[in-house]
């Protein structure tokens, strides 16, 4: 019989285990269940024959070498398995393996269980919900007892449950002397929800890890009090910062009134402004699709609008669609909108100019399709993100796909009055000839100079080259 050899300084036991006895794996389990085992190193001195298909249940198997003809798995000796699974579901999944000699664990690769590992937890769980819970924020909470998981839950949608209510279900009665991990602090009063401070309360949980304190003034410290009145142990503060990256449109909208905006532009090497991206450029394409779903509003000029809409697909009813937020300038008379149907009208609102003028058949159409122009004195940034803040939206993004008075106009008052949040480039690799794109406009925008803070970059597939940074 072999032994399958488990081993790792940062566990509290080590022990050599028979496959064939459930209580060795059993006990070494609970022992071990502080640690989560990421990767494991597959040592044999032996041939390991048969196809690789037939060790596809060691997902992402790296270091293997084949023998000629590439159909055998010759040596595991410098390779390793990345199970991302517990050590008894290892033991299990290495049994069938008959020439495997013993598995161990790299220090390196073992990532303790602490507070911060339940937090990122919540913020993964939180990011299902992208784009789909505004004006509330994204939350995740997770129910731990004696180092394991036994509740996990996110808030899906404005009006359903929140995080904590689907978490506590999911744990049932082992949240009684549990730890509740949770992003956001939890409310304390009814809306449209109950409190999950009650909840939490009635569940008898034991200890609140709170990821941050929510800025919304209904809210804030409140929930946190609320618990440590009832006896509730609370600890505030925890991967804060990137709970708050995670809800940064909502923590703005909630402090200034108005959404967060994003500008988006795509530029050739030499600065032409591209019209969206190739279409075969599919990651390129992916992350554009991405970023409109995670705003809750997209501003595009009228002229763009046919373009927009067939990016969205709007007949695809189980896509996320943000706002529509159109904008005419004078250039733009008389209005003219062909694109505006009856699936894209419930999405969509415009604001325009005094002085525009509308074609009679839009006009017709608006009309049939019961929307309305929101008409401006001037086209300026702020009146549209106040009318916006007040519908609760959290996150905008501007669009930048040609240069137009209309995007010059709000861009201008947008930059110096500090209402734009953040900047996403895509340089692609081509430069452009004059016929194609247009020219970038930017130096007669803003009077002031703006230094760009935590810069990241990255490159997409089809060599795209993508930089975002913060205006503020």
């Amino acid at each position: 019989m072999q032994l399958v050899i488990l081993s790792c300084p940062k566990v509290h036991y080590s022990a050599s285990i028979l496959p064939s006895t459930p209580p060795s794996i059993d006990f070494y389990s609970k022992r071990a269940s502080s640690s989560y085992f990421v990767n494991w190193f597959c040592i044999s001195n032996k041939r390991l024959s048969g196809s690789l298909s037939s060790y596809r249940r060691f997902s992402n198997l790296d270091g293997y070498c084949f023998v000629k003809g590439g159909s055998e798995i010759s040596s595991f000796g410098s390779g390793f398995c990345n199970l991302s699974k517990r050590v008894s579901e290892s033991v299990n999944i290495c049994k069938s393996h008959s020439n495997l000699s013993g598995i161990r664990c790299e220090v390196g690769f073992v990532e303790e269980r602490d507070d911060g590992f339940y937090m990122r937890r919540c913020v993964e769980l939180a990011r299902k919900a992208v784009g789909c819970t505004s004006p509330n924020p994204m939350v995740g909470c997770v129910i731990v007892k004696n180092g394991e998981i036994v509740g996990e839950g996110f808030h899906p949608k404005a009006g359903q449950p929140h995080a904590e209510v689907f978490a506590l279900n999911d744990a049932g009665t082992h949240a009684e002397n549990a730890t509740a991990y949770v992003s956001l602090e939890p409310c304390n009063h009814y809306g449209r929800t109950p409190p999950c401070t009650e909840a939490m309360i009635r569940a008898k949980v034991k200890h609140v890890v709170v990821g941050m304190v929510d800025p919304n003034p209904i809210v804030a410290s409140k929930g946190v009090e609320r618990l440590r009145g009832a006896g509730i142990e609370v600890t505030v503060g925890v991967e804060e910062e990137l709970c708050q990256k995670l809800n940064e449109a909502y923590i703005h909208r909630m402090l200034t009134g108005k959404p967060f905006v994003t500008l988006r532009y795509l530029s050739s090497f030499n600065g032409r402004i591209l019209n969206q991206v190739n279409d075969g450029d599919q990651e390129s394409s992916g992350y554009y699709l991405k970023l409109l779903q995670e705003h809750d509003g997209v501003v595009i000029s009228s002229t763009s609008l046919a373009s927009d809409t067939k990016a969205l697909a709007f007949n695809k009813t189980s896509a996320k669609q943000p706002l529509l937020i159109i904008i005419a300038t004078v250039s733009d008379s008389p209005l003219h909108l062909p694109a505006l149907t009856a699936e894209v009208a419930p999405h969509a609102i415009i604001f325009a100019d005094k002085n525009v003028t509308v074609d009679p058949a839009t006009e017709l159409n608006l009309r049939r399709l019961g929307m309305e122009i929101v008409v401006l004195d001037q086209m300026n940034l702020g009146p549209i993100l106040d009318y916006c803040g007040g519908q609760g939206l959290c996150s905008i993004l501007i669009d930048l796909k040609e240069e137009s008075s209309a995007y010059h106009e709000i861009l201008e008052m947008g930059l110096e009055e500090g209402l734009i949040q953040k900047v996403v480039k895509e340089i692609y690799p081509l430069w452009a000839g004059s016929k194609e794109g247009s020219v970038m406009g930017f130096s007669s925008v803003g009077r002031k100079s703006v230094r760009l803070k935590d810069l990241q970059s990255r490159i997409l597939k089809g060599e795209s080259v993508l930089v975002e940074g913060y205006l503020s």
